[in-house]
């Protein structure tokens, strides 16, 4: 996934991105709302770690922003505000989750999972031929044994199949894998494209990602 860490903490908006980094997805920090509302209008993001309190622009400024706009990523408001009321508003303003800091880092991971499988189907199991991707084990299977992928081998077979058969260009592919203080060019992802397809073609699986030549790739 992609996903924003909306955090005035330098130690824990670093913690958090450096977490959620080792875990495979892309993550962007902001210190305060007003960076928070750049990055929005910029990128795509799966999900959102909103923080409520912090300077110039507050957490509760960014959800009321978010209402005026069509597309918009899952809302996890990570808070020290732990009173009802303030659940029950952030929730009206569109919030989708509420963790109340001090928290689990682990249960923190797994509500960001939740959140993104909300828009799929009961079965996020994606399975194409003789491949399962499961989002929810972050896991590849060939014939039901496991595939050993690199995390944004994962990231990117996973990006594909949740959107089997749209053409998804090296931009795409790089701005959903990597997040913006990243020094790599999209190229990388002709890289990754490279070893995992090697990797399925061990396992016997030679057709799964297709090129199309001057648009991208596609999973059909």
């Amino acid at each position: 996934m992609r996903l924003l860490v909306v955090e005035d903490s330098p130690n824990l908006g670093r913690d958090l991105r450096e977490a959620l980094s080792r875990d495979g997805h892309a993550v962007d920090l902001a210190p305060d709302g007003r960076q928070a509302q750049q990055f929005l209008a910029g990128y795509d993001y799966d999900a959102m770690v909103l923080d409520l309190m912090m300077p110039r622009v507050d957490g509760w400024d960014v959800l009321r922003w978010l209402q005026g706009r069509g597309a918009r990523p899952r809302v996890l408001v990570l808070s020290a505000r732990d009173q009802v009321s303030d659940r029950v508003q952030a929730l009206h303003l569109g919030a989708d989750d509420y963790m109340v800091k001090p928290f689990a880092y682990d249960e923190l991971a797994a509500r960001l999972l939740a959140l993104a499988r909300r828009s799929v189907a009961t079965d996020p199991v994606q399975r194409i031929g003789r491949v399962e991707v499961d989002p929810r084990a972050r896991l590849v299977r060939v014939d039901g044994q496991p595939l050993a992928l690199t995390p944004k081998e994962y990231a990117l077979l996973e990006a594909l199949c949740s959107e089997r058969g749209r053409v998804l260009t090296r931009t795409t592919l790089f701005e959903r894998l990597y997040d913006a203080r990243s020094e790599a060019s999209d190229k990388v992802i002709e890289v990754l494209v490279s070893t995992l397809r090697s990797k399925l073609a061990k396992a016997g699986v030679t057709d799964l990602v297709e090129t199309r030549r001057g648009y991208g790739y596609v999973v059909v």
